[in-house]
């Protein structure tokens, strides 16, 4: 018997404007804080930059096309920031508005539903060079680049998210410093996290206020499935650690307009929150329409103490992180598909009534084309077939998850890991640009005409 998904399921892909686009420094597009970041000797592997990409700003049309030829329903994209709104500040740039309504509507034109997120870690370089996420005026500038988007877009975009994983915004890009804009100060973080969670309830605002009636506005977490090593008190308390560093830090003051306690009493040696003002939660907890959610694998944790400079302020020296057992993707990231299960009925017990999307799930393998030119992946068939099944169990349990964006259609920027992590069911030969979909791409299509899995 088939395992079938919903009436009305969104399959979709996700991709990241960085990642794909290339054409850095055309049509008035200038520097993002990844452009500095990967232009800096020492900072991604290889020397590898996002200057090319998988050249999506010149091949939009033949990659809309592979995304028909999968049977996508929608198609998860990013808006570069600095394309449109070239310094953070002032006028958009109309060439920069053209790309996006050209893709809305050849997406539109193939009967896939353009979802766009406003904000996917560029951050124009001047923004940075003012503070960054760090500094209040960020978030202010972010409401203003949304209205720009929103007046241009609005009539082709029905489904909008804020920021994605504004987690690694702030403690991988301030924390730890292994993401653009590489700074190691855990205080700093931890403003640029409230910060980044008032840049979401600002453009949410903006977007109700300038969007027709039934658009869809949504936020996108990659929310840690965290597991204690043991059931001691130790390692408990370091996994509610870890828990309110990474998750609760966006969920509580979104859904709940507070800011967790044992948070607050965890960082009080970093930090007094007064960057937090009056108003802020209410305005970061306005109702959103769905919740984005994003997966590749569990953490375990335990007593002890991690690396320094740490992503986790208020944790770093009390939790160690412990690999997890099984088999493990070309990142080094286990595949444990229980996690997501766990976690979506997580969300479904602590968030009742907020409709779920998993915006992002997929795994890097080390593919090639063999000399056939085909590009077989059955690592990665294996991968999303075991974890779409965990979804389909999660949504018998009760969880309203209403769609699945694969990561990612194309092979691209891995961001620190450059071009040497390949996640996409589309093979890109980056020297000549040619595009193979893999195994993955035709076994996907066939999920999406059946509307789920053999079993």
């Amino acid at each position: 018997m088939n395992a079938l998904f919903p009436a009305g399921f969104r399959w979709g892909s996700a991709t990241a404007a960085y990642q794909i686009e290339g054409a850095a420094a055309e049509d008035g597009r200038t520097p993002s804080i990844w452009d500095t970041f990967s232009r800096t000797p020492g900072n991604v592997r290889n020397g590898d930059t996002g200057d090319i990409a998988a050249d999506h700003y010149h091949r939009m049309r033949e990659d809309v096309a592979l995304m028909k030829e999968v049977g996508l329903t929608d198609y998860r994209f990013s808006l570069s920031w600095p394309r449109i709104q070239p310094t953070g500040r002032g006028p958009a740039v109309q060439k920069g508005l053209d790309f996006y309504r050209a893709l809305a509507d050849e997406l539109l034109e193939a009967g896939i539903r353009p979802v766009a997120t406003l904000y996917h870690w560029d951050l124009p370089q001047e923004l940075e060079d003012a503070g960054g996420w760090p500094e209040r005026a960020t978030a202010e500038r972010f409401a203003e680049y949304t209205s720009l988007a929103a007046e241009a877009l609005g009539d082709r975009i029905a489904t909008w998210t804020t920021l994605n994983e504004p987690w690694c915004a702030a403690f991988l890009g301030y924390g730890s410093g292994v993401h653009a804009p590489g700074r190691t100060d855990g205080p700093a973080a931890l403003r640029a996290a409230h910060h980044l969670n008032l840049a979401h309830g600002l453009a949410a605002r903006v977007l109700r206020g300038a969007l027709p009636a039934g658009t869809e506005i949504s936020l996108t977490l990659n929310v840690h499935a965290i597991r204690a090593l043991s059931d001691s008190p130790e390692d408990r308390d370091a996994a509610r650690r870890i828990d309110a560093v990474g998750n609760r830090i966006f969920l509580d003051p979104v859904f709940h307009g507070r800011l967790p306690d044992d948070l607050v009493a965890d960082t009080a040696a970093l930090t007094d929150w007064s960057f937090v003002h009056d108003g802020d939660l209410e305005t970061i907890s306005a109702p959103i329409d769905s919740l984005g959610v994003n997966y590749y694998s569990p953490a375990v944790v335990a007593a002890g103490t991690s690396e320094s400079p740490s992503p986790w302020p208020g944790a770093a020296d009390r939790v160690r992180f412990v690999p997890a057992p099984g088999p493990r993707t070309a990142m080094d990231w286990p595949v444990d598909p229980e996690g997501l299960y766990e976690l979506l009925v997580r969300l479904r017990d602590e968030l009742p009534g907020v409709p779920l999307l998993i915006t992002e799930n997929g795994a890097a393998y080390d593919d090639y084309a063999d000399p056939e030119g085909e590009v077989h992946d059955p690592e990665r068939v294996a991968y999303l077939d075991a974890h779409l099944a965990a979804a389909h169990r999660a949504i018998a349990a009760g969880a309203d998850v209403r769609g699945y964006f694969l990561w990612s259609l194309l092979d691209n920027f891995e961001w620190a890991y450059g071009y040497g992590k390949r996640f996409g069911i589309v093979h890109v030969d980056f020297a000549s640009q040619r595009r193979t979909p893999k195994d993955s791409a035709r076994w996907y299509a066939e999920v999406i005409a059946r509307g789920g899995l053999l079993r």
